[in-house]
C-alpha cells in the first residue's frame, strides 16, 4: 500500500481508460528503442553517460505505443525504475515524494539546459568542486545534481526518485525542504545559487568596496560592476545563466541621480493587466419612499472597503461616511464591515448591500444604529427555544433609534415609518391585529400592533436574557442588540406587501455592456511593463544621500546585457495587504526568435540577443496549492516532451503556449544553433559507421546490413 500526501484545496486529476484498455496519457508515451536499435547505438559508441561519446537520440526511429495495464503496473514497481527497457536519455520521470511536483518541474527545465548538463556529464565539476565555501553546501549539493543527471540522462530508466536531492536540500536549507508546497520561481533561483556556491572557482573571496556611479559613463560603470562581481564569483552558474540590469532611481526633490548595475539570473515581469475588478452592490438609501438600487461599481483589487463606498458615493450623491457596508445571507447580516477592511474579503457571488445612514459618527450621542430582521412567526404563544433561522425572510434593516430614550412604542413607530414602501398601517383599530406578548415582559399602557419586537442575537435567534419592555420605559438596549420584528401569519399576510418588499431599481451602470474578448497578454508588454519608470511606495522609499532624507523615488530598470539561458517568471501570484490572487491569463510567448536586441541599451553589445524557447514550467490550480508539471526540448534530440513528475509523454512547440505557463527558458539562439550542427554531425558519423559496417558484414538476408553484429555484440547489447 502507498501513501499519497495531499493537501488541502489539492487538484486531483481522474483519468478514464480508454477501450482497448490502454490510457489516455501513455497513448503518446515515447516507445523504448527495439533490438535493432539497441545495435545502432552499439555500432555509433555509445558508451553511456559517463563515457567520452554521446549517442544522438534523433537518430533512431521511434514510433508511438501504448502502455497496457501490465506495463502501467510495471512503471511503479521495481523501487521506482522501469528496469524491463531502456529509455531515451532525458526522458526520465521524476517520482513526487509528497508536493515536490513544483522541484521536479523545476529539475526537469533545468535538465534540459543543455550546456549545463553536459558540464555535470562531463565530470568536469568535480574538478570545481568547493567544498570549502562557507556560502555553499560543502558540495552534497552539486554531487547529488550530478547524481540526479546521471540517472536522467543514462537511457535506462523511465523514471527515477529525487530522494538523495531532496534530502540534501533539507539538510543544508530547512526553509527550503520542498516538502511543503512552493514555486518553480523560488526553485530555479535556489538551485542556480547553490550550484553556484558549491562549484564557486573563487576560494576566497575578496573584499570589494562598491563605488556610487559618479556621472561617469554606463560602460564603464557596468564593467566595473562586472569585474567586481567576478571576482567574488566565478562558476558554470555564472557563465551560462547571469548577466546585468541597470537600475536608475531618481529623487523627486533634488534630482540626484544614482545608478547600479546588479548581476541577475532570471527575470520576474509583471502582467500588464487591470487593477480594478467589477462588483454589484444593493443600495439601500435612507428616505422609505425610495427604492433599493442595484449598481455595478469598478473598484481597485488591491482597496479597501472605503473604496467600494467612494465608487459608490460618486453614483448616489451620497458622502461615503454615511454608509455602512454588509454582506447579507439568509435573510440576515452575515457581515457587517469595517471600513479599513480589504476588498479581498468580499467574492464575486456575495450579496452586498450598503445602508445610507443619518449620521457619520459611530458615536453620536443622539442616536444609534441597531440591526432588525424581519421573522416570521406562528400565532399562539411563542415557546422559550430559541426561533429557526429559516423563519427568517426579506432583507434585513439598520435603522437609527434614540440612543437613551428609545422606548417600545418608540421604536415600533420608527419601523412602521421605515417600512411604509411596503408595510400598510391600518385604517382604524378595529383593523389592527394584536400580537401576543411573552407574560414575562411587562406592558403598561400598551396599544395594538401588527407586529412584535424581540432581542436576538446575529443569527436571528431568541436571546431569553434580554427582553424589549413595551412599559413606556427607555429599552435596555446597545449598539450590539439585534432585533427581530415578529409577524404572524395573518398580520404578514393582511399587510405585508412582499414583491415591494423586495423590489429594487438597476442603476445605468447594470445596464448590458458589449461582451468583452478574452484578455491575451504578450510577453512583449511585459517586459515593456518591467522597464517602465515607477515610483517607489511610501513603504519603500529611497534614501537620497544628498537630501539625507527617505524620498519616494522614481526607479527604472534597463537591460545591460543578457545571459546564453535566460529564464523569465511571468508573476501569476499577486499579494498585498487586501488582496491575493492568481492571475489565469494567456500570455503568449514565441517558441522561436525572440528577439530582444530592442530591449539592450549596451550600444556596444556584440551579442545576438535572439533566443528560442526550450523549456515552461507550467501551473495548474489557485492559490490554495496545485499541480506543477514542464514541458522541455530534450537538448539532444530537439523534440518537445511533457514531464508530469514520473510521467513523460510526447509534445510539440505549438503545445507549450497555454495559460498555465508559469516560468519560461529561453535559450540563445547561436546555441541552438550550435546544438543543431552538433546533433547533425552526429547522425552524420552514426550513417557513415553504419555503412562501414554494413559493408564489413554483407548480408543478402538483412537490408543494408542493418543489424549485422557478431554474437559478442549481441550479448553485450543485451
Amino acid at each position: 500500500m502507498r501513501l499519497i500526501c495531499l493537501l488541502k484545496f489539492q487538484l486531483i486529476v481522474i483519468e478514464e481508460k480508454n477501450e482497448d484498455g490502454t490510457w489516455p496519457r501513455q497513448a503518446k508515451r515515447y516507445s523504448h528503442p527495439s533490438f535493432c536499435e539497441l545495435k545502432r547505438v552499439k555500432l555509433a559508441g555509445y558508451t553511456g553517460a559517463s563515457g567520452s561519446s554521446t549517442y544522438d537520440s534523433s537518430s533512431q526511429a521511434t514510433s508511438t505505443s501504448s502502455y497496457t495495464s501490465n506495463s502501467v503496473n510495471n512503471f511503479y514497481s521495481n523501487n521506482g525504475y522501469d528496469r524491463s527497457n531502456s529509455s531515451k536519455p532525458g526522458l526520465c520521470g521524476l517520482a513526487n515524494l509528497g508536493n515536490t511536483c513544483f522541484m521536479n518541474s523545476a529539475l526537469q527545465c533545468m535538465s534540459n539546459v543543455g550546456r549545463l548538463t553536459d558540464y555535470m556529464l562531463s565530470n568536469v565539476w568535480e574538478k570545481e568542486l568547493n567544498k570549502e565555501n562557507p556560502l555553499g553546501m560543502r558540495g552534497e549539493i552539486a554531487n547529488t545534481y550530478a547524481e540526479l543527471i546521471r540517472d536522467i540522462w543514462s537511457g535506462h530508466k523511465s523514471y527515477t526518485m529525487p530522494r538523495n536531492f531532496k534530502i540534501a536540500v533539507s539538510r543544508f536549507a530547512p526553509q527550503c525542504s520542498w516538502h511543503e508546497q512552493q514555486f518553480p520561481q523560488e526553485a530555479m533561483p535556489f538551485l542556480l545559487d547553490v550550484l553556484h556556491e558549491d562549484l564557486n572557482r573563487i576560494r576566497k573571496k575578496p573584499y570589494i568596496e562598491l563605488k556610487d556611479s559618479g556621472g561617469r559613463p554606463d560602460k564603464i560603470v557596468a564593467k566595473e560592476a562586472w569585474d567586481n562581481y567576478k571576482k567574488r564569483n566565478d562558476s558554470v552558474i555564472i557563465d551560462i545563466f547571469h548577466a546585468l540590469l541597470k537600475s536608475t532611481v531618481r529623487c523627486p526633490d533634488c534630482e540626484k541621480i544614482s545608478v547600479t548595475f546588479d548581476p541577475f539570473c532570471y527575470l520576474s515581469l509583471p502582467l500588464p493587466i487591470k487593477k480594478e475588478r467589477q462588483k454589484k452592490v444593493i443600495w439601500v438609501p435612507l428616505p422609505p419612499e425610495k427604492k433599493p438600487m442595484q449598481l455595478n461599481l469598478t473598484v481597485p483589487k488591491a482597496g479597501s472597503i472605503r473604496d467600494l463606498c467612494s465608487a459608490l458615493s460618486a453614483q448616489v450623491d451620497v458622502p461615503s461616511d454615511r454608509m455602512v457596508v454588509t454582506d447579507v445571507y439568509n435573510h440576515r447580516f452575515h457581515k457587517i464591515f469595517n471600513v479599513d477592511e480589504g476588498l479581498n474579503n468580499i467574492l464575486d457571488r456575495d450579496d452586498i448591500f450598503v445602508y445610507e445612514i443619518p449620521s457619520s459618527d459611530i458615536d453620536d450621542p443622539a442616536t444609534m444604529i441597531l440591526p432588525f430582521y424581519l421573522r416570521n412567526k406562528k400565532n399562539g404563544a411563542p415557546d422559550q427555544n430559541s426561533v429557526p433561522s429559516q423563519l427568517l425572510f426579506g432583507y434585513p434593516m439598520l435603522l437609527a433609534v434614540p440612543r437613551y430614550s428609545c422606548t417600545y412604542e418608540t421604536m415600533h413607530q420608527l419601523l412602521l415609518r421605515r417600512m411604509s414602501r411596503f408595510v400598510k398601517i391600518p385604517e382604524s383599530l378595529d383593523d389592527w391585529v394584536e400580537e401576543p406578548i411573552d407574560d414575562e415582559i411587562p406592558f403598561a399602557n400598551r396599544g395594538k400592533r401588527i407586529f412584535a419586537l424581540r432581542a436576538t442575537n446575529k443569527f436571528g435567534k431568541d436571546v431569553i436574557d434580554t427582553l424589549l419592555a413595551d412599559d413606556g420605559k427607555p429599552l435596555r438596549i446597545t449598539n450590539q442588540t439585534y432585533i427581530a420584528v415578529d409577524w404572524s401569519n395573518e398580520a404578514k399576510d393582511r399587510f405585508f406587501d412582499e414583491k415591494a418588499a423586495e423590489e429594487f431599481e438597476d442603476h445605468d451602470s447594470m445596464k448590458a455592456r458589449p461582451g468583452q474578448k478574452k484578455t491575451v497578454i504578450q510577453l512583449d508588454d511585459c517586459l515593456k511593463l518591467f522597464m517602465k519608470e515607477e515610483q517607489l511606495s511610501d513603504k519603500d522609499p529611497w534614501y537620497c544621500p544628498d537630501c539625507e532624507q527617505h524620498k519616494q523615488a522614481t526607479k527604472k530598470f534597463d537591460l545591460w546585457s543578457l545571459p546564453d539561458i535566460l529564464i523569465i517568471h511571468l508573476k501569476r501570484f499577486s499579494y498585498n495587504k487586501y488582496w491575493r490572487e492568481k492571475i489565469d491569463v494567456l500570455v503568449e510567448f514565441p517558441t522561436h526568435d525572440l528577439d530582444l536586441r530592442k530591449y539592450i541599451i549596451n550600444e556596444e553589445s556584440n551579442e545576438c540577443d535572439v533566443y528560442d524557447l526550450i523549456a515552461v514550467t507550467n501551473h495548474y490550480g489557485g492559490l490554495g496549492g496545485g499541480h506543477y508539471t514542464a514541458y522541455a526540448m530534450n537538448k539532444d534530440d530537439g523534440s518537445w516532451y511533457y514531464f508530469d513528475d514520473s510521467s513523460v509523454t510526447a509534445s510539440s512547440a505549438e503545445s507549450v503556449v497555454t495559460k498555465a505557463a508559469y516560468v519560461l527558458v529561453y535559450q540563445r539562439k547561436s546555441l541552438n544553433q550550435s546544438r543543431k550542427s552538433q546533433r547533425a554531425n552526429k547522425v552524420q558519423t552514426f550513417t557513415e559507421t553504419t555503412n562501414s559496417t554494413s559493408m564489413k558484414h554483407s548480408d543478402p538476408n538483412i537490408p543494408n546490413g542493418v543489424g549485422a553484429v557478431s554474437e559478442e555484440d549481441d550479448m553485450e547489447t543485451n
